[in-house]
């Protein structure tokens, strides 16, 4: 049994309990053989449909309509018990014709790559000056066609821990499960990077691949790119107590 639990509760009204648990198997088989080797996280995943209760201790990875819904049923930025929270939004997803699978892959790894959402990685600018990039590991190649398939899911391609080292050369060594990002801190189209540029005051702002597709550049309420603005003294307790629908 791994150390972190997680529950994936469906909360969403645009899927049905079955769709969701449906993908569980694939995003467990996406952390215990493809993610914890390479990033030494693991976890356990338990579906929580609507109406039932996450267990005591878990991590949870809700499944909602879009970010008003998350607000009107108290799932906030922890969990009741002030554990580590994540949120997906299938209905906005499905309205803009992305995968709603891969993005809950996307959160899911995410989280247990930097559950505080307060690790980044430094780089020394040519001109002086650093950039602080947010310890983000699917963002820079979230794409739905850099995804891959897991017994016919679509989970989320993402990088590896030498994404953030500045000293790799180009191709020296794979920086994302899928191979298809060549240096450090490249992104792909339609991928995107949270950084602090410490030489102005903007603080953090987004740098963004070729397209823009799925990521607008105002971060989503609720998402964990809007988290990272907010003084840990500002986040919410969610107002659900364990359960999968809210009150």
């Amino acid at each position: 049994m791994a150390d972190i639990q997680v529950a994936v509760i469906n909360a969403s009204t645009v899927l049905q309990d079955a769709q969701v648990q449906a993908i569980v198997p694939a995003l467990q088989t996406q952390v215990h053989r493809d993610f914890a080797p390479l990033w030494g996280v693991d976890a356990d995943l338990t579906f929580v449909g609507h109406g039932a209760t996450a267990p005591s201790g878990s991590w949870w990875l809700t499944v909602l309509d879009n970010s008003d819904q998350a607000g009107a049923l108290g799932y906030h930025d922890l969990t009741d018990e002030g554990l580590p929270a994540g949120k997906s939004f299938a209905g906005t997803d499905i309205q803009a014709g992305n995968s709603w699978t891969s993005t809950v892959s996307h959160e899911l790894l995410e989280m247990l790559a930097d559950p505080d959402v307060n690790l980044c990685a430094f780089a020394q600018k040519d001109g002086g000056g650093m950039l602080l990039y947010a310890y983000e590991v699917c963002d820079a190649c979230e794409a739905d066609s850099a995804g891959y398939n897991i017994d016919g899911v679509l989970v989320s391609d993402f990088v590896y821990p030498a994404w953030f080292e500045s000293f790799r050369k180009p191709g020296s060594v794979p920086f994302d499960y899928r191979s298809l990002i060549a240096q450090p801190f490249q992104l792909l189209a339609d991928g995107y990077i949270s950084q602090f540029d410490t030489s102005n005051t903007d603080g953090w702002t987004q740098a963004s691949g070729q397209r823009l597709g799925r990521s607008a550049m105002r971060a989503p309420v609720g998402s964990r790119r809007e988290r990272r603005r907010i003084p840990r003294r500002q986040w919410l307790t969610s107002e659900v107590k364990r359960s999968g629908a809210g009150r």
